[in-house]
């Protein structure tokens, strides 16, 4: 017997405790019979400022337990719904950590960045791309290594300057279409949005209308890859061209 409310895809959504955007606007991309599930992983509201070190070591101590939390539920698959793991140990990194990641889902399929990053950037047939995160200089340099490590050129980067992940949701969708006016330029054939607790998806959406090329938000990518992974192919219009194109 199928799930009443989630007949075609139930999706399992692990997120920090301090994240604020990932839930509202995963749940603003979900098709019909699709349901999300969240579950939260037991995190602090650390400093930014000094280095992000500490804060992915929370990560991986609270990522196993939240899964944990959804398996009862039945998932058919499970997204990760934060960033800062991917990025910290350089190359070669990305495939343990998925693979603990899937066993602790029990083997279920499971949507990291990196992938979703990749498989969006394919889609759209691009290698030049402008990169926005939400952190401070001191943490910028690893998330351009895992660019250029895949064979991506950045062009330019921008951090937000966020002092704590919570602050993070409070970037302002004015101060982000500020960022992508800045970051842009004739070299940059995309535009790419890193941090989960940046509520990037609407500005996303619009900037590639006034911008003529794609503009990738976090969340956005994230549960395409997902949605794509798990046989859902619907079309959605207004949320990017991701899920509208491919």
């Amino acid at each position: 017997m199928t799930d009443s409310l989630g007949p075609r895809l139930k999706v399992g959504v692990v997120v920090p405790a301090t994240n604020t955007s990932v839930q509202p606007e995963m749940e603003a991309l979900r098709p019909t019979g699709v349901t999300n599930h969240t579950a939260r992983m037991l995190t602090q509201d650390v400093s930014l400022e000094e280095s992000i070190t500490s804060l992915v070591d929370s990560y991986r101590a609270s990522t196993t337990r939240a899964i944990d939390s959804l398996v009862p539920s039945n998932p058919d698959c499970v997204v990760l719904g934060f960033s800062p793991e991917i990025y910290w140990d350089g190359p070669g990194s990305h495939a343990p950590v998925l693979e603990a990641m899937r066993a602790a889902a029990g083997g279920l399929p499971v949507t990291m960045s990196p992938d979703a990053y990749q498989a969006a950037l394919t889609a759209h047939e691009v290698r030049r791309i402008a990169v926005i995160t939400p952190y401070l200089p001191v943490d910028d340099d690893s998330v351009k290594t895992f660019f250029t490590d895949n064979g991506y050129d950045v062009v330019a980067l921008r951090g937000l300057g966020c002092a704590s992940p919570e602050k993070i949701a409070h970037v302002s969708e004015a101060e982000l279409r500020e960022v992508v006016r800045e970051i842009d330029g004739p070299d940059v054939e995309a535009i790419v949005q890193t941090g989960t607790n940046v509520a990037m998806m609407r500005v996303a959406a619009e900037a590639e209308h006034w911008l003529g090329k794609p503009v990738l938000s976090n969340n956005t990518v994230l549960y395409w890859h997902a949605l794509r992974n798990n046989a859902i192919e619907d079309r959605l219009t207004g949320c990017g061209s991701l899920l509208a194109r491919f």
